[in-house]
């Protein structure tokens, strides 16, 4: 075996019970892929959408139903190195990687509000205008379990709501575009493992703003890091918080809460009281 052959044999032998059966389980449960789609397998370059793209290889040469992927990588405005590694890393895991280019770092640099935020909208309306191009309804991206239950706690503690990361979205921009999370119940610290035992090396996030706040001290992308700290320090009491977190929004008590809203429409608790 070549060396893109052992890093995708560890993935469904070595981290079968892991990854790959949770990953696979994340489509079967969300209905994230059907027959004749099309999937944009977005690539940042980083150790989760590197082995979303894998995973991807995998389940699209095992499936028992017909559908194409392409995978797409957008350079924001990479440094050459980030951008080599890029390039490096798929050639030796054998991804066929198209790129196109952006200036999304060069813009968000210069906002001094929300740039993280920024920077996530901004290229996910490049990653749907660009593979909508190349005939996709679909674009994959490499949100693991982390990141759903990270989300879950921010929106709480600092929008006042109770949202979640989904699984699978539709665009409100693109018509007939839709948004997958394949890796959804795999967590973060399995990729890591996964990483480290294949001796992978992958960029972290390369934006200028990120690379500013360490050298400040302030480490980027805080609230996040905020709340993996929060969940890591509950957890050496409760080891189940995370998974009880990520269980509570597929099971949310409508009887008990005091109001929610759907389709563009507040509802109050009081208004079926009786």
């Amino acid at each position: 075996m070549n060396r893109a052959q052992e890093v995708e044999r560890t993935i469904s032998k070595t981290f079968k019970k892991t990854i790959w059966s949770k990953f696979v389980k994340g489509i079967k449960t969300y209905e994230l892929i059907e027959e004749g789609d099309k999937v944009a397998v977005c690539i940042s370059g980083g150790k989760d959408s590197m082995l979303l793209a894998k995973c991807m290889q995998l389940i699209h040469k095992y499936s028992i139903y017909p559908f194409d992927i392409e995978y797409i990588v957008m350079d924001p405005g990479y440094n050459k190195i980030n951008r080599k590694k890029i390039e490096d890393n798929a050639k030796t895991l054998e991804i066929p990687i198209r790129i196109f280019e952006s200036n999304i770092f060069k813009v968000v640099d210069s906002m001094d509000a929300n740039p993280c935020y920024m920077c996530a909208k901004m290229r996910r309306g490049y990653l749907y205008r660009y593979a909508k191009d190349l005939g996709c309804n679909k674009i994959a991206l490499g949100h693991h379990f982390d990141d759903v239950i990270e989300t879950t706690l921010m929106s709480m503690l600092y929008s006042g709501e109770i949202r979640t990361m989904m699984p699978k979205l539709h665009s409100l921009n693109f018509e007939g575009m839709e948004l997958i999370r394949p890796l959804y119940l795999i967590k973060e610290a399995t990729v890591i493992e996964w990483m480290k035992y294949n001796e992978l090396n992958f960029i972290q996030c390369a934006c200028s703003f990120t690379e500013k706040c360490a050298l400040d001290g302030q480490g980027g992308g805080s609230k996040r890091i905020e709340m993996k700290k929060l969940i890591q320090k509950l957890q050496t009491d409760n080891p189940h918080v995370a998974m009880n977190v990520f269980n509570s929004t597929h099971n949310v008590n409508v009887e008990a809460i005091q109001g929610y809203r759907k389709g563009g429409e507040k509802y109050s608790f009081i208004e079926e009281y009786e």
